[in-house]
């Protein structure tokens, strides 16, 4: 198995983790603040993160004052600014409606890596993107109209989607080489810097938590936090921010999965085909891997 299809495999499972955010969150919405809700999200995962690096060995980079200045960046729009955008957004707007608009993320981590890391994607990339941003409208459209829908609730949640691009492809920008597991503990433990603080302001809202909320926080702690911190940065590791791009369409695919099997919901015939569409973005960057490699012994 090549190394850029490892990746492929390790950001594909770490989208369908990120699919599953919504659901969580939503439950999370009914009973935590949240910046109470991220602070303990992270709080949880920290010490986990430094008992596996421990395990592992694992060593803390040496880093410049610009790159721990990214990572405080990195770490404020990803780890913190989605989780309490994408709470508050589903305490004003259903979870369809969320799932709905994290499907844009494909198309906003594209534009992203074109706009702000520079990247020039091939052809083949391009229509990667293409078929994926397909796939999202194609489970954007809904034929039913019904329904409680909230301006402000979608608002945070795309603005949550836009904070995650920033969070998926930002460490690009970082020269010096830091391991998945060191990066993820860095991001969680900044997170709990920067969440910590605002969760003090909400002691008074905290006092309805409930049990289901509490269980929803310690499964975003333990899975998307931990297995799907490590699987994206080891996926990252090894494509390029453009391909990587084409990969977060699997999270609103995800969404509507489970939101099928979790919550009974109907999968439609246009969210089909979107999975399908989706499906297919993934395959053609597999399918793209031995031309590739070809070109390159030719070009060697």
């Amino acid at each position: 198995m090549s190394r850029q299809f490892q990746g492929y495999i390790y950001l594909s499972l770490a989208m369908a983790l990120v699919g599953s955010t919504v659901i969580a969150s939503k439950v999370i919405a009914s009973g935590l603040p949240p910046f109470t809700a991220t602070a303990l999200r992270f709080a949880l995962a920290f010490p986990l993160f430094l008992m596996l690096m421990r395990a592992t060995a694992t060593t803390w980079p040496s880093l410049q004052r610009r790159e721990w200045f990214i990572l405080f960046i990195q770490a404020g729009a990803g780890s913190v600014g989605y989780t309490t955008l994408l709470i508050s957004g589903l305490r004003l707007t259903p979870a369809a409606d969320a799932g709905v608009i994290i499907g844009t993320l494909p198309i906003v981590s594209a534009a992203i890596a074109i706009i702000v890391l520079g990247e020039r994607p091939d052809r083949s990339i391009l229509l990667a993107i293409t078929l994926a941003a397909a796939g999202v409208l194609s489970i954007v459209f809904r034929a039913d109209s019904g329904g409680t829908h909230s301006l402000l609730g979608n608002i945070l949640v795309f603005g949550a989607v836009i904070c995650e691009g920033l969070f998926i492809l930002i460490n690009k920008r970082l020269t010096t080489a830091i391991s998945p597991l060191a990066l993820s503990t860095l991001m969680a433990g900044l997170g709990v810097a920067i969440s910590a603080p605002i969760a003090l302001l909400e002691l008074p809202q905290a006092a309805a938590v409930t049990t289901q909320s509490i269980t929803a926080v310690v499964y975003y702690a333990l899975v998307p936090t931990i297995g799907g911190f490590l699987l994206w940065y080891a996926g990252l590791a090894k494509v390029s921010g453009t391909e990587a791009s084409v990969f977060t369409a699997l999270a609103p695919v995800s969404a509507v999965l489970l939101a099928f099997a979790m919550l009974g919901e109907p999968i439609s015939a246009n969210q089909l085909i979107g999975i399908a569409c989706v499906l297919a973005a993934v395959l053609s960057l597999a399918l793209r891997l031995p031309s590739a490699h070809r070109n390159r012994s030719e070009a060697g």
